[in-house]
């Protein structure tokens, strides 16, 4: 008998289900978006039945769409689960570790080294990513370990956090504001302000949301470059403001300066360590050398 389902089609589902955006569910897959919508078109049509209402509002599971999302959850968590009873506990030698590039904290500097140091024969290939793209690749087995930006979702992953960064602003030393030590949202409710897509950090951006929402603060928003150098040079060239968490106030770069927020703290983003389970003892020297 042939079977309707297979792991492969349960994870592009799950993806979509997760995001209810094809193209989101394609940047997080690293995939491009037709192959997708191909590929969930030919898994409902072998099961006789339509997964996602698709319209111009956007994406919507279906009554059957929402009875699959469990199984396919299920699914996952077994073959990862299936995955972590195979690996060894300890430290491997080709360490594969990923690193969110939505913070850069002064402890990322050297952490290969660190655990190279403390763990001989382990050679550490560093990836550098979303933290939406890294626990992907974490729960399919591409990488080992990820440092990752929290909130993020991590379904069946451990994340232990380590550290949390509060938000600052960023703004042309020539600005008004620049004058002053300390900023509230409500200061740059007049202002343009660079702001990340939903897509790169859904978890984050959402809290994020709520915070605005909570103190009324609804500014224009200019899409960020994914280059932090180039928005601090956008931002020194007076195009907006920029928030942005407190590890970047390392980045230095005429014309920008950067002043403490009130609500920075309820704003903060956290970094934690996503592995997955039955790897103490690797996440335990991971820790160590982060710390």
């Amino acid at each position: 008998m042939n079977n309707l389902l297979d792991s492969r089609s349960l994870a592009l589902f799950l993806a979509v289900a997760d995001a209810l955006s094809f193209r989101q569910a394609a940047e997080t897959l690293h995939l491009s978006q037709p192959p997708l919508s191909r590929a969930i078109r030919e898994l409902e049509e072998r099961l006789g039945v339509r997964l996602f209402d698709r319209n111009t509002k956007g994406v919507s599971l279906t009554e059957a769409g929402h009875r699959l999302v469990p199984y396919a959850r299920g699914t996952a968590k077994l073959l990862r689960d299936a995955q972590a009873a195979l690996a060894s506990p300890g430290m491997p030698a080709t360490l594969r570790l990923g690193l969110t590039s939505a913070v850069e904290p002064a402890w990322f500097r050297g952490l290969a080294q660190r655990v190279q140091a403390t763990h001989p024969g382990t050679t550490v290939s560093i990836v550098s990513d979303t933290s939406p793209r890294l626990v992907h690749q974490l729960g399919s087995g591409k990488l080992d370990a990820a440092f990752v930006a929290l909130p993020t979702r991590a379904p069946g992953l451990e994340v232990v956090e380590l550290d949390r960064l509060p938000m600052v602003v960023a703004l042309p030393s020539a600005h008004p504001l620049a004058r002053r030590k300390g900023l509230r949202l409500a200061d740059l409710a007049h202002e343009t302000v660079f702001w990340f897509e939903r897509a790169r950090q859904p978890a984050f951006y959402d809290h994020c949301q709520q915070v605005f929402s909570h103190h009324g603060f609804a500014p224009k928003k200019l899409r960020e470059p994914t280059d932090h150098h180039v928005l601090l040079a956008e931002v020194a060239n007076g195009r907006g403001v920029a928030l942005l968490p407190k590890s970047f106030t390392g980045l230095r770069r005429t014309g920008v300066v950067y002043r403490a927020l009130a609500e920075g703290g309820a704003l903060s983003v956290g970094i934690g360590l996503a592995t997955r389970a039955g790897r103490q003892a690797m996440r335990q020297g991971l820790v160590a050398a982060a710390r």
